[in-house]
């Protein structure tokens, strides 16, 4: 793939600014989800801000080399909810959030330091193409019920609505012609287009309904943004710092005992080496676009140190355990913008951003049907890099067959195994299914080495 910009790359600040907000655009659905589902007033803008430090901290393990945001983990939600079912109040809740994060934290830096002991070529033989990649087609596709489902759904009633399906359609499109045929400032910022657009049909289209008294026109909810016009343009209005979780965490620490700290390493330490699988079908995948391995440069053990460190930063703050995303992989790819600098950008305006209740307000706004349109094109997009990774392996070869028909069927099929309160997800078993056909269908090692050499 021909990058438009590269990972060293440094485009002009104006540009810059646009390129960085279409970054926090692909990841800001996702996680700002994660402490809505969770509840117990958890702060959206305190995730945010943290998913935003915590980028800052992997970049900086990575030796700006990997240009991949991190934020909030949907892998963690059953760890999280067990924090707070576990604690006697509300704010132990909050302090095993943090404390869970750093168990899980612990596990990567562990595993780094495995690594840089051992090396990384083990990984590679574990995992060869024929296993990671039907692996990240699986993020993509096992995502897909998100986005149909978001795609239908109108965010001023709940209900699905064909009103909703046209305003994602318009996103998609627009997103899909932009890259396609767009000039190459509008192929750069293609998921920006689509989102606008999908916004002002589904405004229009809502003003229609309002004054209509037609509830399936009505796409927006608009809640949000009114509450701040109500009580009007004031300082404290306009800026407003986070619920940051260390704060409310403080007032819990009396109530932690062994047997809580014990409930919290049972709910986060499982799914740290789940999650440590999909960290390397991530980066596998963004190795692929940059056409640079990142498990040998900066090294698999920096790449892990990151994720691990900027996962106990960013729950400090916002309580979610950070996770590499695979939407901004996808936004890496079609924009064909991999410069770091954006990344670090991103970030940056994501901790800004927290900050400005308006921007949160208006951000919070955009319809569940437009980003379900625009996450069409980014899963899809995922879940073709995975293919593109297997396109040159020997099908004629029943053992190949038989791996890739084990990821995608079990990973499509939605398996997961659930033990308590720890579940193994869809993408987790696929690839640990893969690993263990690989491994007792693995013939000549030597073969093997020649069939996954590109």
């Amino acid at each position: 793939m021909k990058l438009v910009y590269n990972v060293e790359d440094r485009p002009q600040t104006n540009q810059l600014v646009v390129f960085a907000f279409q970054q926090v655009l692909a990841i800001m659905a996702a996680t700002i989800a994660v402490p809505m589902i969770i509840g117990n007033g958890m702060s959206s803008a305190a995730a945010l801000f943290g998913a935003g430090v915590g980028t800052l901290v992997y970049v900086m393990f990575t030796q700006r080399k990997s240009p991949v945001f991190l934020g909030s983990s949907f892998a963690f939600i059953g760890s999280m909810s067990a924090a707070f079912a576990g604690a006697v109040s509300v704010q132990a809740g909050y302090a095993g959030l943090i404390l869970g994060a750093l168990f899980a934290g612990l596990v990567y830096v562990a595993l780094a330091l495995t690594v840089k002991a051992v090396g990384v070529h083990w990984v590679n033989r574990l995992m060869p193409p024929v296993v990671i990649g039907p692996t990240v087609a699986i993020i993509g596709l096992s995502l897909a019920g998100n986005a149909v489902g978001d795609l239908q759904t109108s965010s001023a009633t709940g209900e699905p609505t064909q009103w909703a399906i046209l305003c994602g359609i318009v996103a998609l499109f627009t997103t899909m012609l932009a890259s396609t045929y767009g000039k190459k400032n509008a192929k750069l910022i293609p998921f920006i287009l689509g989102i606008v657009t999908g916004y002002i049909v589904a405004a229009v289209l809502t003003l229609i309904g309002n004054s209509t008294g037609n509830a399936a026109m009505q796409i927006i909810n608009f809640t949000p943004v009114m509450k701040l016009v109500e009580n009007g343009v004031t300082l404290s209005t306009f800026f407003s710092v986070p619920d940051f979780t260390f704060l409310t965490a403080a007032k819990g620490l009396a109530d932690i005992d062994a047997g809580y700290i014990g409930t919290i390493a049972v709910a986060y330490l499982p799914v740290a080496f789940v999650v440590f699988a999909e960290h390397i079908a991530d980066h596998k995948n963004i190795s692929t676009i940059i056409e640079r391995d990142l498990l040998d440069d900066p090294g698999l053990d920096r790449t892990l140190l990151g994720d691990g460190v900027g996962s106990i930063v960013g729950a400090f703050f916002g309580g979610c355990a950070n996770t590499t995303y695979g939407e901004s992989v996808a936004c890496v790819a079609i924009t064909k913008n991999a410069s770091v600098t954006t990344i670090i950008t991103a970030a940056i305006e994501c901790i800004i951003i927290s900050f400005l209740a308006p921007f949160v307000a208006f951000i919070s706004s955009i319809p569940a049907c437009v980003m379900g349109g625009v996450c069409m094109a980014l899963y899809g997009f995922i879940a073709v890099s995975g293919l593109k990774m297997i396109q040159r392996l020997d099908f004629e070869m029943n053992r190949n067959v038989f791996v890739v028909s084990t990821i995608l069927i079990s990973g499509i099929g939605g398996l997961s195994l659930t033990f308590g309160k720890i579940t193994i997800t869809s993408v987790a078993c696929a690839l640990i299914l893969g690993i263990i056909v690989n491994t007792i269908l693995r013939g000549d090692p030597e073969a093997q080495d020649k069939q996954n050499k590109y």
